[in-house]
Parts: C-alpha cells; structure tokens; sequence
C-alpha cells in the first residue's frame, strides 16, 4: 500500500535505502528531481518533541518545492503515547511510531532522527520534563544533530516562550533547540563532538506559529509581524498530479498508531514562521536569502556546477542515461572537494543518481529470513544494466571487505546477471534489532553504549553486500543491505529485512501473573531456536520467598524456527507478594535471558526486538463478585488478560454483536479504552448498552477524549469530558466518599493500593456530570486544583454505570496490584448475592 502510493510521487530519495520495502525503481521525473536537489546546498532542520508533532506541510514544502535537504529531529520515539492498532506500549510503542516517522519521510522526502529522550509520558511543565529526562545528555544530542546534519535554517515547532501552556515536552524541545542555536557553535561545548564533527553556527531559526497559537485569528490579524515571514505551501506538482498538502497528507496519515489518517487539500495554505534568533531575510518569502545555495557555496564547486547545469537543462526524459558520461564528470570532481561535509552528501546522491540513469538494479537476497552470529547463508545476487552505458561488475565483496569476489563482467544493456553467494555472518556484526533497547536505561532516558549510533533512527545494517563497478571508466561501489523476499499469492513478490538474531530466546507468554490465592500455578516457558541443533538448559530466576519446580530442564531442539514448551511449576507464598519471574538459557559457555518479540504491521517494516524475558507474579490478596464479563475492544488493551487472570471469565464481543439477549448471560460489560473514539457502531448500540445496566448489569467505561467523540451519549446521565489528568503517578490520591461500596466491597481499598501506578494517575477526566454520578476519588498535580472526576459511579435502574478515566491499560501490564483490586470492586459492586469461585456468598 505504502510503495503504491510513494509510487504516485516524484519524491526520489536519495538519504534512505529501504530495507524492507520493494526496491525503488524511480522513473524520470522523480530522476529529474533529484538532479534539481543535486544541485540545491541548502538544509533545513525541523524540530519538535514526538512523533506526529511535525508539520508535514512545510517539511514537504522544503523539500519538494525547496530542494533543501530537510530533515525532522523527534526529540522522542513517542513511546508514551496511545496506541490505537494494537497492543504495544512504551518501548514497543516506541518502536512502531519510529518507523511511522521513516515511513511519512519516506512520501514526504525528508530525513530523521532522534535524541535519547525517552518519553515517559504527559508533562504539564519542561520543569518537570527537564528533571526527568536527563537535560544535558538531551541538549547534547541537539547540539550533535545540528553539528552532524549543519543546518542552515531551524525551523521549531513549540514556542520556548510559553512554558506551562501546552505539554512540557513541546516548550522543552523549544528550549533545548534554542539554547543549542548558540553552543553547536561553540567549540567549548561538549568537546568530543567537536573533534568529530567540527562547529556549527545555523544562519537563522524560526518558530512556526499560527493563528492557533495567538488564540483566535483575530488575535492573530492584529499582531505584530515584523518577524514572521509567510509561506504559500499550497503548491501543485504537474509532474506527479498532487499538490504539496495532498503530500503532506500522505505524509501525515503514516502516524496509523494514533489514528492520524489525514484528508488531502487543495489551494493556497499559508504557513507563517517567526524569526527568533539570526537575521531576518529580506525576502520574506524565502528562508534562504542571503545565504549562498549553490555549488559555489563550496570551493572548488563551480566546475561541478557548470557540468550539473548542463545535466538538468539537456535532460532527456526518454533516455536519462544520456547523462550519465556529465555525471561521472561531476562525481570524480566531488569525490575531490575539501568540504567533508557536502562532499559525503553529495557523493552518496549522485551515485544513486548514476544508478537510476543507467537503470541500474543491485539485489543481494538470503535464501532464509533470519541467521545467528558465526553462521553461514546463501544468498542470490542479481545484477543488470538497463541501459547502453558501459558498466562492468568488478567485484562483489561482503562491505567490511573481508571476503571479495572477482567478477569482471560486462554488464550488457538488459540482460541479468545471477549469481550465488556464501554469505558469513561474523561476531562483529550487530543484532538488527533496536539499538535504543539494548541497555536497560531510565524513566528519562534512553541508554546508547555505541556514542556512533546516537541520533540514528535505526540500527546500521552490517549485513550488506558492496557491488564494486566500473561506470564508463570511473570506479564506483553500491552498497546493499541483504533483504529477504516470499512470494505472497496475494500480495506478490513480499520484501522484509534480513534479521541477524540471536541463537535462542525465551519467553513466558504472560507478562503478569496473578496468583489470588497460595495456590501453585504451571506457567509455560517458550523456547525457540534460530538454529538447528540446539541444545542446552534453562532455568527461572524468582524471589526468595518464592519457589519454582524443577530448578533446571535440558533444551533440545532439532531445526530453525522450532520451539519447545517446557512447564515449571511455581509455588507462591501464603502472604501477598510480588517480584519478577524471568527465564535464563545456557548454551555452552553464553547465557541468553532475552525475549524475541516480532512486531508486523503492513503500513511499516517487519521489526524484531529483543527485551529482557521477564513476568511479573503477583501473590493478591484479592476477592471478587461476579464471575461473566463482556468485553467490548477498543483502541487495544491488555484488560481482557488481565482480567482473565484474577479468575474472570471474560469474553470479547464485536459491537455488531451487542444485543439484549447476547449481554444477558454477563454480570458486566467492559467498554475498551478509546471505543467510542474509534467505533461508529457503538452509537447505535448505547441504548442496548444501558438496558442492560438498568436490567442489573454493570457497565464499566474506561477512558475516551473529547475529540472525535463517535456517540452521542456516552452515558444514561449527562457526563462531559475534559483534557483533565493527573501525570504524577504518585501523585496524592484522597477518597471523597470514603464509605461508598466501590472503597469498601469486597475489597477494602487504601492508600497502599494506589502505590507503585506507572506513568500517570488518569487521564482525560470528565469534569462535568449529573447529580446521579458520585465522585469516589480526588487527585491533583502539583500546583493544581482537586480533579474529582477519575472514577464517577451510578446507580441506573438495577445495575451500575461506571466511568472512569484512571489508567488501568497501564497499571495491569505492569502488575499492579490496587488497580486490580479496585477494578474487581468495580464489577463487583452490587453483585452481593452472586456465589463465585472466590467462596462468597450472600
């Protein structure tokens, strides 16, 4: 889907080699606009806190209409976001939205890149966000990305003159990349990136505002503009039949995981972006006048530029190998430039340029999807020029250049030529898993051992494969990741990325494990082999007042991709207790205690990620009523599991399902989080949904925004939302109806249950609601009034309807304790003559 529609664009870029995606194959418009930005020295840096907070128009706008090599610094991954298509949070999450920010650059045409930052959540104040995130080590990563990518414009997001007013995350990237304006040109500052990098001092940096931001367009018209230059982004691309917003569009709908799909528009769009540090351009209209964009920007760049003009004015649409002996010219003369910088980047550009002339198409492909460190893997090489230049194959080396083979092959116009290769997979290279995870870091921050990798969005590939040719006279090599290609009976010839991954890994499939009382439990553990002949043992690591059975079992597994399921018997203690359960395996002399989770969606690239192989278990002292619960999915949870685990019976029914006599046979229903953000069916489903509380049901709704709301009532009383939420997660929780049934049945809640909650209190609160509803809780953040809407109950009919706002889909998968003892209580209201599992009676 994304190749269809990457395919309709004339972006043609030349920064990022696509590991999973099919090969580009650009035609000669997208081969023209490329020599357009070939001859465009000019860069623009935009920068902002997430994922999804960049402005796809203008970042499209600098590239495409431009020809500025742009690129977006995302100070995050967005790991503590929400996640509407699936199950994954925090650190997968995070993983998810990095390759949605390479996909939207990918159909936008710029580059990416990150910083250490670990979002850790809604921040109200960068007080708070600096405090978490380790400042310095951000604000070196700033600095490091301006000295790596040399920018000369800065474009921000966020005001850094607002602090308070939106989240602490915007105001501090704001912050941060004001303060790095001044010290990437400081030699003083952060020394060792300057031996590396060298200094640099950007020309100018911007805050790109709007009407929204002044509050109202009136404010805005009235303001004073002395500084804000204006933009028409608006503009149409005869040679692709879209305009720059419909780019953006595409752009922006890649953010799949926060339901970001955009509608494409047409017509002039205004964007406006103030000068806060440098000199203001004469022209307003352009944010590079008075700095030099051409090649005489760079000495010896004049000779360059002459023969590159010549390429794009004689350009031949029907043969573009045409240009091919002026642009083996220019790229010996800038392989010569003094200039490191551009030289490196224009080096890398014209030679994709050469190979998209010459029709050139390089493959190296493993005949298996995967392969372990010290193994060995056949691949299938594939060479061809399509085009009557004279290109010889010289050689075929792995790219560390340790095992070369000499090939010395004319490549005749259109005809292929294959070959096999053994293909090595050494201790040196790295796992192609994310390199952000590899260390265990902290709330604030991510932990990178490898200082080379910081700022990269993905982990190099080492396993590539380096095609060494001869071009009408001029050496040249291509370097190519190794890739692995299926064909799909429906979706065709199907790339994914060849993963190097470790020989074994283990998994207990259940994440938390509640055990409600001091019996023992056989929890499976999953072993898999990514080699055959695996053999070795493994045993758990738990708490001491814990015990597990056997202590040790061997492995043995015969072929790649099998798995052996090996039960351990775990014994809880009488009292309530909770630690950490996590699998150790031996083979030979190495010890592997890590997870290899598999991450596949179709909008991003296959992904597989290694995290530390742990459970939580969880000796609870819980009781509950009511054993049949109906769970209605909505922008993915783990809720079911978790409620599965302290002994319900829970069952997941479609909203085209929903029905009287369908919800009968339940003691409650389960609204998933975001279900009425997400599912149109739901707002005709409402009335059956509160029959069936008034019926005796209990009906419990967890958090949705205020924005695109699909139900008109979301409730059998008035109950309005707010942007209220509580970000401290150990933040005071005080009880406003102490006696109330929900606090005291059959559970007692306390202060001690509201211990150990992870990333925020609640979130989304309502802050309006009828007489009917009792407020059970109140909470606040520091330097803030009461919210009193986090948990509302009532009464209707027979049965409860319950809102709640406070984050269960967070506290769950991390175990915790009182958010499962309060959400039991919450089903468990009114059920005081219902017999369970759990012994209780009327």
């Amino acid at each position: 889907m994304l190749k269809t529609i990457t395919s309709l664009l004339f972006i043609f870029l030349l920064s990022f080699n696509s590991t999973a995606q099919q090969p580009d194959k650009p035609n000669a418009s997208e081969i023209y606009d490329a020599i357009e930005k070939l001859n465009f020295l000019g860069s623009v840096l935009y920068l902002a806190a997430h994922p999804d907070d960049e402005n796809t128009r203008l970042i499209s706008y600098m590239a495409n209409h431009v020809k500025a090599r742009t690129a977006y610094l995302s100070l995050t991954r967005g790991d503590g976001g929400q996640n509407l298509i699936g199950p994954e949070i925090r650190e997968l999450l995070g993983v998810i939205r990095t390759q949605e920010l390479l996909a939207a650059r990918r159909t936008d045409g710029g580059e990416q890149r990150f910083t250490r930052a670990n979002d850790f959540g809604y921040s109200k104040h960068p007080d708070e966000t600096l405090a978490i995130w380790n400042k310095d080590e951000v604000l070196s990563d700033v600095v490091l990305a301006i000295r790596q990518f040399k920018p000369d414009i800065i474009i921000n997001r966020f005001d850094h003159r607002s602090p308070g007013t939106t989240h602490g995350h915007h105001t501090s990237s704001a912050m941060l990349s004001y303060e790095a304006f001044d010290l990437a040109g400081d030699a003083s500052v952060y020394p060792n990136q300057v031996k590396e990098y060298g200094t640099w001092q950007p020309k100018r940096e911007f805050y790109n505002t709007s009407w929204w931001f002044y509050g109202s367009k009136e404010k805005f018209e009235a303001a004073d503009k002395t500084n804000l230059l204006n933009v028409d982004v608006g503009t149409y691309y005869p040679s692709s039949g879209l305009s720059n917003t419909e780019i953006a569009s595409l752009s922006r709908s890649q953010h799949k995981s926060q339901g970001f799909g955009n509608t494409g528009t047409r017509g002039e769009q205004i964007e406006y972006i103030e000068l806060i540090k440098g000199d203001l351009p004469k022209d307003k209209s352009n944010v590079f006048d008075g700095i030099d964009t051409s090649w005489n920007r760079v000495k010896g760049g004049k000779a360059i530029g002459d023969i590159l003009k010549q390429v794009q004015e004689n350009f031949d649409f029907t043969n573009p190998s045409a240009s091919i002996k002026n642009l083996i010219k220019a790229y010996n003369l800038i392989k010569k430039l003094e200039n490191k910088h551009w030289r490196n980047i224009k080096t890398k550009e014209i030679k994709t340029i050469i190979a998209a002339c010459s029709g050139l198409y390089l493959e190296a492909a493993a005949t298996e999807s995967s392969s372990v460190l010290n193994n060995t893997t056949k691949l299938n090489i594939e060479t061809i020029n399509r085009s009557n230049a004279n290109i010889e194959l010289v050689s075929i080396s792995k790219s560390d250049n340790k095992k070369t083979i000499s090939k010395n092959i004319n490549l005749k116009n259109n005809l292929s030529v294959k070959t096999e290769l053994d293909f090595y997979v050494s201790n040196n290279d790295n796992y192609s898993v994310p390199y952000w995870l590899e260390e265990k870091g902290t709330l604030g921050m991510y932990k990178v051992e490898n200082k080379k990798w910081i700022g990269l969005p993905e982990t190099l590939r080492t396993a590539t494969i380096q095609f060494n040719l001869n071009i009408e006279g001029s050496p040249i090599s291509y370097t190519k990741p190794i890739v692995y290609k299926t064909n799909d009976p429906v979706k065709g010839e199907v790339y994914k990325p060849f993963e190097i991954i470790p020989e074994v890994s283990a998994k207990i499939s259940e994440k938390v494990i509640i055990f409600e009382n001091d019996t023992q439990k056989e929890i499976p553990v999953i072993v898999k082999a990514s080699r055959d002949n695996l053999e070795g043992f493994i045993e758990l690591n738990y708490p001491e007042d814990w015990n597990v059975f056997p202590k040790q079992q061997k492995i043995n597994i015969k072929h790649k991709g099998q798995e052996q399921r090996l039960v351990f018997t775990v014994i809880p203690p009488k009292y309530q207790s909770e630690g950490t359960l996590s699998p150790k395996v031996t083979i030979g002399n190495k010890i592997y205690n890590k997870e290899l989770i598999e991450i596949d969606y179709d909008h991003i690239p296959y992904q597989t990620v290694l995290l530390p192989s742990e459970s939580k278990i969880v000796r609870l002292d819980i009781k509950k009523r009511g054993e049949n619960i109906a769970y209605i999915e909505g922008a993915g949870d783990v809720v079911p599991e978790s409620l599965t685990q302290i002994g319900y019976n829970v069952v997941i029914i479609s909203p085209e399902d929903i029905s009287s006599q369908k919800l009968s046979q339940f003691d409650a229903v389960v609204i998933g989080i975001r279900a009425y953000n997400t599912i149109e069916e739901l707002n005709f489903k409402q009335d059956i949904l509160f029959d069936f509380v008034k019926n005796g049901g209990n009906m419990i709704v967890q958090y949705n925004t205020s924005h695109r709301l699909k139900v008109d009532n979301l409730a059998p009383y008035t109950l309005e939302l707010s942007r209220d939420r509580v970000t401290d997660e150990s933040a005071e929780v005080t009880f406003v109806n102490p006696d109330h049934e929900v606090l005291n049945s059959p559970n007692k809640i306390t202060q001690q249950d509201f211990k150990g909650w992870t990333q925020e209190r609640g979130l989304y609160f309502p802050n309006k609601w009828a007489k009917e509803f009792t407020p059970i809780l109140s909470m606040h953040d520091k330097g803030e009034t009461p919210k009193t809407g986090s948990l509302l109950v009532a009464k209707y009919g027979k049965g409860y309807y319950i809102y709640t706002g406070l984050s269960f889909f967070r506290e769950f998968p991390a175990g915790v304790s009182g958010a499962y003892r309060l959400f039991a209580n919450m089903l468990s209201i009114g059920k005081e003559n219902i017999t369970n599992n759990s012994g209780l009676k009327n």
